[in-house]
């Protein structure tokens, strides 16, 4: 159980108190985070996510407040979060598959209403940054890794750029899903 004194101390900015807290618990929780998510690059984001969020909002931290129950269930509920919104772009994900499939299959002509005429129209529509991050992503199948070479920025801006894509196009193509 932490201190009351100490719990003083993060809620008043303290570094070198907020700096124990991190050492004392990082591999805990990052260790944590993998069993939850199996990925443990995914596990160090949501952990740097949890101790952003409590030094942001440590003046709200209760004197009778059990740090470490705390900082789990923080890390459980990050996960939780990124898990919906993962779903979701998984579902997206899939229905562009699925589009880009039957447009590779069909031999037919295309009509102007055809799936693939509306998903390029609104491809076209992207930001341009977005735009040709989203391409080298789907249509080049580079991973998030050499699109951020490619483009000389980090790769939670290339999954960022890939998530507004998703959702932009989900809106405009006005994909429905159960």
């Amino acid at each position: 159980m932490v201190s009351e004194d100490f719990l003083k101390k993060l809620r008043n900015g303290d570094e070198k108190a907020f700096n124990s807290l991190f050492d004392l618990y990082k591999q805990k929780l990052i260790s944590y985070a993998i069993s939850l998510s199996g990925d443990p690059s995914l596990a160090k984001d949501i952990v740097q996510e949890v101790f952003m969020k409590i030094y942001v909002y440590r003046k709200k931290l209760k004197s009778d407040l059990s740090i470490q129950s705390f900082l789990y269930k923080s890390v459980y509920n990050q996960f939780i979060t990124i898990y919906h919104k993962n779903k979701s772009l998984t579902k997206v994900h899939e229905e562009y598959y699925r589009i880009l499939n039957q447009l590779m299959t069909s031999g037919d002509g295309l009509n102007e209403n055809s799936d693939l005429i509306k998903m390029n129209i609104c491809i076209n529509k992207l930001p341009t940054k977005c735009k040709n991050i989203f391409i080298s992503s789907k249509k080049e199948g580079l991973t998030n890794q050499e699109i951020s070479e490619k483009f000389n920025i980090s790769t939670k801006t290339v999954e960022g750029q890939i998530t507004k894509a998703f959702k932009f196009l989900k809106r405009c193509v006005r994909i429905k899903f159960f």
